[in-house]
């Protein structure tokens, strides 16, 4: 008899969903699956594009639907399965209290399962473009379950209210995000007052000393970047990578990606590119 073949890792994605464009799930979604992760996608909205464009349409998700989405996931088992859940972008105050119930049940459920908060409220350009109550959603009940955070910079000082442009200061912001114990902050987008010019930063803040990852400032900042950032993440740690090495792996294929849209003309992150697809094949 020919022995039954291991299931692959199960990653429960929770985050918006555009019709045309990578973002969200749409964005986060893909390389999971080219890396040999199974994904189930719940949106939290349905969108046509991004809001970058002339016309949006589509809506968040009702809350009653969300809820019915969530309650077929528990049906079919999918937090005792998992390996991960992640949440990213969510549309609405409803919305984002049910999917703090859910993180919090589905934890309970299974000791096993981690939670990645990619607490998705804003940046330095456009501001907080959520609802206030959805950031302090994010910051009194998803951060303080989630074991990775990867907030940017401009999350980070305004979920805790401190600047955050010296290393210090950024340790001390990522130690008073009250993350789940053991949790650990993964904060990108950083230009901080030593950051060599032309560079950006990843800092891992976990222990004692923060871990500094620079990677050359990309000339385009399109969306979906961070959604694919943690995606990359979690599909390197789910295939054994340490955390550092993770961030690294996510960090150099984010970069690819960006360039290889700028070389195009494209108005966001684009995956399409072979080596995209062989870095995540090689996993």
């Amino acid at each position: 008899m020919t022995p039954r073949t291991q299931r692959p890792p199960l990653i429960i994605s929770i985050q918006s969903q555009v019709v045309f464009g990578h973002v969200g799930n749409s964005a986060a979604a893909f390389p999971m699956q080219a890396a040999g992760l199974e994904v189930a996608q719940i949106p939290t909205v349905l969108f046509s594009n991004t809001p970058d464009y002339a016309t949006l349409r589509g809506a968040p998700v009702p809350k009653e639907i969300f809820a019915d989405l969530l309650l077929g996931a528990t049906e079919r088992d999918l937090p005792q399965r998992a390996t991960w859940i992640m949440s990213g972008y969510i549309g609405s105050i409803e919305v984002a209290e049910l999917v703090a119930d859910y993180v919090a049940v589905a934890k309970a459920a299974n000791p096993r399962l981690r939670y990645l908060c990619d607490p998705v409220m804003g940046d330095h350009a456009p501001g907080l473009y959520v609802p206030a109550e959805i950031a302090e959603i994010m910051r009194d009940r998803l951060l303080p379950m989630a074991d990775l955070a990867t907030p940017n910079a401009f999350e980070l000082a305004y979920l805790t209210g401190q600047p955050v442009n010296r290393l210090d200061e950024l340790q001390d912001a990522a130690q008073s995000l009250r993350l789940a114990a053991n949790g650990t902050a993964i904060v990108t987008g950083c230009v901080l007052e030593d950051t060599a010019d032309g560079m950006l930063e990843t800092i891992i803040c976990g222990g004692e000393t923060p871990l500094r990852h620079a990677t050359r400032l990309q000339p385009v900042a399109l969306p979906g970047t961070g959604d694919l950032f943690a995606a990359l993440v979690i599909a390197a740690l789910a295939c054994g990578r340490d955390l550092s090495g993770a961030v690294i792996f996510a960090q150099e294929l984010t970069s690819g990606a960006l360039v290889h849209a700028a070389h195009i003309g494209a108005g966001e992150v684009v995956l399409s590119d072979p080596k995209f697809r062989r870095e995540l094949l090689a996993l």
